[in-house]
């Protein structure tokens, strides 16, 4: 079986939080290669330095400098919402879950379907919007 490239949107929440433990426990069948939170730089920095995606997203842009401090390598970093439709469309995913809570993962879906990925969806919102 080969193995998912996932992005993780909403990194630093419960059902993100609960993705990374599934990706860590199956890393033959799924691997991490993007992560965005909202604002939490602190939280999201400590679950990328444990799985180590290329890229991450931190759609707060006042806390950029926090998340570069607080991380243990140098992954592509995104910032604000046209970073979170760009991570949303990375060309090495293959899956995209949008774990984002309310409406404001509507635009980053959307930018994933356009850009042909899988979309797992933990949102009713966006399903009733779109």
């Amino acid at each position: 079986m080969k193995r998912k490239r996932v992005v993780v949107l909403g990194a630093t929440g419960s059902i993100g939080e609960s993705a990374l433990k599934v990706a860590r426990d199956i890393p033959e069948r799924m691997e991490i290669v993007g992560l965005a939170a909202n604002s939490n730089a602190e939280k999201l920095a400590a679950a990328a330095n444990k799985v180590r995606p290329g890229s991450v997203c931190l759609v707060d842009k006042t806390k950029i400098d926090i998340l570069r401090g607080a991380l243990e390598y140098k992954p592509q970093i995104f910032s604000g919402e046209d970073g979170l439709r760009e991570i949303a469309s990375l060309a090495n995913a293959d899956m995209v879950l949008v774990a984002i809570v309310g409406t404001a993962g509507l635009r980053p879906a959307l930018a994933a379907i356009d850009a042909g990925k899988d979309l797992a969806v933990a949102s009713k919102e966006i399903l009733v919007m779109a």
